[in-house]
C-alpha cells in the first residue's frame, strides 16, 4: 500500500475514483505515484495525455519534436488554434498544468532513437506508443522488451484502428506474452503503406483508440482488470464494430524468442524496414 496520503483537494478532484471498491484512496495514491511516458502528441496522444492527466498520473513524460499545424487541429485536442507552430510537447504541457497542477509534466522535444530511448523511457513504469511511424514503434517495442517495460500501443488508418497492451512480463512459469515483433516480424517497406496526410483520417478515431490506450495504461497501474495483453483489438469506426483477435507469443521471434538475435537496440537498423543490421 502507497504511504501517499490524500489531501482535501485531491479527495475531492478524485472522489468518484475514491468511492470505487477496484480503486479507493489506495488506488489514487498509486496512480499519483506512477509515471507514464507517452511517445507523441498528436492524434493519439492527445485523448491519451487528457485522460491520463485526469486520472492523477503523477508524472507524465511527453516525446515529441514536431510543432503544431493548423491541419492538426482536426484531432489533436491538446492543442489550439494559438498553439499554431508552437512544439507540441509545449502546447500538451501546458494544457495539462491547467487541468492538473498535481502533475508532474517532462517535456522531451526530441525524436526516439537508439541513442536516447534509454535516457527517455528508463524511469518510466510504462510507455504509451502513440507515434505515427514504424521506426518509433519497433524502437520502442524492441527496448521495452529487453528492459521489461510494459508498452501500450494503437495505430490508426482512415476508419480504423488497433490497440493492444505488451506488459513484457517473461520468466514465469505460464507461456510468454507476444511483443510487437510477434504481430508484425518486420515493418513494410517505406512508401508501401500511406499516411494519414494522404490518405486522411477520421478526426474523432484516434480519440477512441487514445482513450483505449489510456486505460489500459490505468489498469495496469492500479493492478485491476483483464488487459489486452495477448489480444488485438480491432475497432471499424465505419462499422462500429470491435474484434477482438487473439495473439501467441513467436518462437522464432528476434527480440523475445527462443534464440533472440535482438540483445541490443543498436542490433537494428530502425529506418527503412526495421531490420537486424547487416554484419
Amino acid at each position: 500500500m502507497s504511504d501517499l496520503r490524500l489531501d482535501a483537494t485531491q479527495l475531492d478532484r478524485y472522489s468518484r475514483h475514491v468511492i470505487m471498491d477496484e480503486i479507493g484512496p489506495e488506488g489514487q495514491s498509486r496512480l499519483l505515484e506512477g509515471r507514464v511516458l507517452v511517445v507523441g502528441a498528436g492524434g493519439l496522444g492527445s485523448p491519451a495525455i487528457q485522460y491520463l492527466a485526469a486520472a492523477g498520473i503523477g508524472r507524465l513524460g511527453i516525446v515529441d519534436d514536431d510543432v503544431v499545424e493548423r491541419s492538426n487541429l482536426q484531432r489533436q485536442i491538446v492543442h489550439g488554434d494559438d498553439d499554431v507552430g508552437r512544439p507540441k510537447v509545449e502546447s500538451a504541457a501546458d494544457y495539462v498544468e491547467r487541468l492538473n497542477p498535481d502533475i508532474d509534466v517532462e517535456t522531451y522535444e526530441t525524436r526516439l532513437t537508439s541513442d536516447t530511448v534509454a535516457d527517455l523511457v528508463d524511469g518510466y513504469d510504462v510507455v504509451l506508443d502513440a507515434s505515427d511511424n514504424f521506426a518509433t514503434r519497433y524502437l520502442l517495442n524492441d527496448h521495452c522488451v529487453l528492459s521489461g517495460t510494459p508498452l501500450s500501443h494503437g495505430a490508426i488508418y482512415r476508419f480504423e484502428g488497433q490497440v493492444t497492451t505488451f506488459t513484457n512480463d517473461r520468466g514465469g512459469d505460464d507461456e510468454d506474452p507476444p511483443c510487437y515483433r510477434c504481430l508484425f516480424p518486420e515493418a513494410p517497406e517505406p512508401g508501401t503503406v500511406p499516411d494519414c496526410a494522404t490518405t486522411g483520417v477520421l478526426g474523432v478515431l484516434p480519440g477512441t483508440v487514445g482513450c483505449i490506450q489510456a486505460t489500459e495504461v490505468v489498469k495496469y497501474l492500479l493492478g485491476t482488470g483483464e488487459l489486452l495483453e495477448g489480444r488485438l483489438l480491432l475497432y471499424d469506426a465505419m462499422d462500429m464494430g470491435f474484434e477482438t483477435v487473439e495473439m501467441r507469443s513467436n518462437p522464432a521471434c528476434p527480440v523475445c524468442g527462443d534464440e533472440p538475435e535482438i540483445e541490443s537496440v543498436d542490433d537494428v537498423a530502425y529506418e527503412g524496414t526495421c531490420s537486424l543490421t547487416a554484419d
